[in-house]
């Protein structure tokens, strides 16, 4: 359905659509994000952090561990050079995620331009 706009309304409304697409995908980058981590404890999970400011979404994690469980960076000595959790995580899973996310931002931008 087309939404009538003026054209000097389109730049307003360009912007808030794509701040909210920004910030929808962000969202859903962290709920699938804490889903696939793995828990021990559940801190590493719990230390996700989520930045949404306009145009722009941060999902971070600070704990000291989240690089090599996450992406297999840094592992310990004690992994013995072997990327291993006890849910047997996919190494880089977040980035897996990202990627899978560009899809559904491209799917939901293109819904955007079609409705304005």
């Amino acid at each position: 359905m087309s939404r009538k706009i003026r054209i000097d309304q389109i730049d307003d409304v360009m912007r808030e659509a794509v701040e909210n697409l920004v910030a929808a995908t962000t969202l859903q980058w962290t709920v699938r994000v804490k889903f696939a981590t793995p828990v021990d404890t559940g801190r590493l999970r719990a230390g996700w952090e989520t930045i949404i400011k306009p145009l722009e979404g941060t999902v971070i994690n600070n704990v000291v561990y989240a690089e090599p469980v996450c992406f297999g960076v840094n592992k310990p000595k004690s992994w013995g050079g072997v990327y291993r959790t006890r849910q047997d995580t996919v190494e880089g899973f977040p980035e897996l995620i990202g990627k899978e996310l560009e899809q559904y931002a491209r799917t939901e931008y293109e819904k955007i331009k079609r409705g304005i």
